[in-house]
């Protein structure tokens, strides 16, 4: 078994565990369990997903724009300045 653990380790943990939470809130407690696991199994999908989404677009979106051609573009003037 795993850390030295027997049989009789883990027959002794469950006991005390049954005396803890009780009979009765054990099935609540492994339900409550098992959707939390499988929301956030649900939720680190969606955030892979949206990951590789936003990577596509942003790619996308980076060839469809138009560059900027900094000989053309207004220049700035310092008109408010003072010296």
């Amino acid at each position: 078994m795993m850390a030295g653990l027997t049989g009789w380790h883990l027959l002794v943990l469950v006991l005390v565990i049954l005396l803890l939470f009780g009979a009765a809130k054990l099935p609540a407690l492994a339900k409550s369990m098992g959707q939390s696991a499988r929301l956030f199994k649900g939720e680190m999908k969606a955030m892979k997903d949206d990951d590789g989404k936003t990577d596509q677009t942003s790619v996308d979106v980076a060839k469809s724009s138009p560059a900027v051609d900094q000989s053309t573009a207004a220049p700035r003037s310092d008109s408010g300045t003072t010296t």
